[in-house]
Formats: structure tokens, sequence, C-alpha cells
């Protein structure tokens, strides 16, 4: 029997996690993590922590486990909140879930485990972490294909996997919410939470105003036969110029705006939908393009600088000068693309088969095989 500190967040899915390892015959401890602390009007009414809290508690309760709150705010502001602000306002776009399970849940939150004198922590993603013949250990896509979230932990090390429990990577939705009503958990049927807590239901220009401050500007609209859209650049962002294309609206703020967005311009007339092909923030312009498969919002490479890289298996890091390929995506549930990954000194070029729809600096991509996840790293260009 281990002693297993799960993190109960108020959701169905921690909760059936400690229901399982309650099951298994560990010691269960109960911890709910408070990540946000704020209590201006805006944005605190439209973050439910107390109401999940509570939940939290009557799934203790009901499981007859130790519960605690533990209140790691300060830490996420610096950790979560300010980087996620910088990176907005460096025109680039962050993923910060994939940085709170990197530097809160599978850092702060397991030091805290440890100091309970915690085995392993838990929680309810839906992936998988095995151990191979050698020790090594292997971070696997959830078998619920429609909900794995080995994505959002693809900065993980082996060390933070070698403490992980993920007791429902191989379970369906369905069968989880199942199992939470048939041990009568209160979180049963309740709805799944939508990510970052801070953000809610409050529009995420509206939030980033709490430190970005609305700067008027141009959108330009670039036309789909453009001199600057081929050659496709290898690696590199569109290079869009102010008269590369015709003013037709205006924007407050190019930090507020990322590359394949929609909602927001207030821009119409048009025969299609406009879509971001880029910002730069430098000239505070929003370059757009009418259409899904407007050439510029497609990319066939990017770049991943050597600072910014992450071997989920180190065993497997590329040397200089070597090539492999993998399976890729660069966002949350979106479709697995063939992709060629080549080492130079200062990085890596990944080569997409097929031009990738939406590309951004900032985002992280990660790389698999079969269902392994192997590495993975923020796009630089």
């Amino acid at each position: 029997m281990a002693r297993v500190v799960v993190g109960l967040s108020g959701g169905v899915d921690s909760s059936v996690a400690a229901l399982l390892m309650q099951q298994a015959g560990h010691e269960v401890i109960g911890i709910f993590m408070r990540n946000w602390n704020d209590a201006s009007p805006t944005l605190e009414q439209e973050c439910p922590w107390i109401e999940d809290s509570n939940d939290a508690l009557l799934v203790a309760e009901k499981l007859g486990i130790p519960f605690q709150v533990l209140d790691l705010s300060q830490e996420y502001k610096v950790r979560i909140v300010d980087y996620m602000f910088a990176e907005y306002q460096a025109g680039r776009t962050p993923n910060p879930d994939v940085l709170c399970n990197r530097e809160i849940k599978f850092d702060l939150f397991l030091e805290a485990a440890r100091r309970l004198g915690a085995d392993f922590i838990a929680t309810g993603h839906y992936a998988r972490v095995e151990q191979d013949d050698q020790g090594r250990y292997r971070l696997r896509a959830g078998l619920d294909a429609g909900k794995d979230q080995s994505y959002f932990l693809c900065q993980l090390s082996q060390d933070q996997l070698s403490k992980a429990l993920f007791p429902i990577g191989g379970l369906q939705k369905s069968e989880v919410r199942r199992l939470a009503a048939e041990a009568g958990l209160v979180t049963a049927a309740k709805r799944d939470s939508q990510g970052l807590c801070f953000i809610g239901h409050v529009r995420l220009p509206d939030f980033l105003q709490q430190q970005l401050k609305p700067r008027e500007g141009q959108i330009v609209e670039i036309p789909r036969v453009s001199g600057k859209l081929t050659p496709v650049p290898r690696g590199k962002p569109w290079d869009f110029e102010p008269q590369d294309g015709a003013v037709v609206g205006l924007h407050q703020g190019a930090h507020y705006f990322t590359v394949g967005q929609r909602k927001g311009l207030l821009v119409g007339g048009k025969p299609l939908p406009l879509f971001v092909l880029a910002t730069d923030v430098v000239r505070n312009v929003v370059y757009v393009g009418q259409g899904e498969d407007h050439p510029g919002l497609y990319r066939n490479a990017i770049w991943i600088a050597a600072e910014d890289l992450h071997w989920v298996q180190p065993w497997r890091e590329l040397a200089s000068g070597e090539r492999a390929t993998y399976s890729l995506r660069i966002r949350y549930r979106q479709a697995l693309v063939e992709a060629e990954l080549w080492r130079s000194e200062g990085g890596l070029w990944i080569e997409f088969r097929k031009p990738m729809k939406a590309v951004a600096p900032g985002q992280f991509a990660a790389w698999y095989d079969g269902g392994d996840l192997v590495g993975s790293g923020v796009i630089f260009s």
C-alpha cells in the first residue's frame, strides 16, 4: 500500500481518480489547489473556486479521506499568469495549461505531497504512465481518444513521471461518470471545467486588459494571391507589411489576437469569413485573410530553439544532424500529423508532410511515436 495524494479539483475526473486509488488499497489524501486569488468583480465571480472546493470536500467526505486546501495563488500568479501576460504582450500565443502542469501540479503540488510523506500524486488526467523493463517512464496517450490529455503533460520530466499516477487514463469518459454515479459522488453529473478558471467565462481580451492596455491599430487584409505568399518560407512566420494589403478595419491591440482567430475582428461585408494570418505587436497591425483555405493561414515548417526543447523520453533525443519521423500536434485535440524532425546545432526543424493551419509562436509542439509522447518544445517561429 502506498500513500497517494490526489489533486481533487472538484470535478468528476479527479473524484474518480481518488475513488480508484482508494479501491486499490492505497492510503489516500485529497488536496484542493487554490490557484486564483483576485477579488476584482470582473474575474472573481467567473471563477467558481469556492463551489469547486466545496465539491472536492464533499467527495473527500463521501470517501472518508483526509482533505486539505493548498493555496498556491501567489506562485501561480508569478509562474503562470505573469508568463501569460508577457507572452501575449510579445505577440506570442501561450499555453498556460502545459505550464501549469509542469510548474504547479507536478512541481509545487508534488513538493507539498512529499512533505506529507506521499509516495505518489494522482490526478484526473486522461493519460497513462508506464515503466519499461529498463526502469524508464513512458508517457502515453489516454485510451479515450476524444479526451486524451497527454498533450498538456508534454513538459513533464522523468522524475515527475516517476511520481505520477493517472488512474482514469485507461477509461472512457462515460465509464468515469458511471463509476462516480455508482459511488454516489456529488460530481457524477457535473459539467467539465473550461480549463484555466481565472479566465472562465470572461472574454480573453477583457482578462488581458487587466495589464495590457488597449491601443488602436489597423486591420490589414492580405489578398489570396500575393508575392509574400510564394514561396512558403521554411520555418519562418509570414513577413507581411502594411502595404501588402488594404486596411479593412481597426482593432484595440494586436496583442489581443492570435493566428487563426476569427472572432473579435468586427469586420463585415466580406464574401468569406476573415481569419488572423499574423500579428505585429511593434507596429500594432493585425493581418487577416478571407477563408479557412487562405494560403497565409498555413505553414510547412517550424523552428524550436535548443533551449526550448524537452525530451519526455531523453534516451530518444536527437543529436545534431540526426533526423526522425514522428506524429505531431501543436494544440489540444488536434489530429496528429506526420512530420520530420531534423536536429541542428541551434535547435530543431520540424517539417510537416502537409501544411499545418494556424501555427503561432509560443505554442507547444508535441511529437508522438504511436501512443508514446516522445518530446515537445515551444515554437519560436
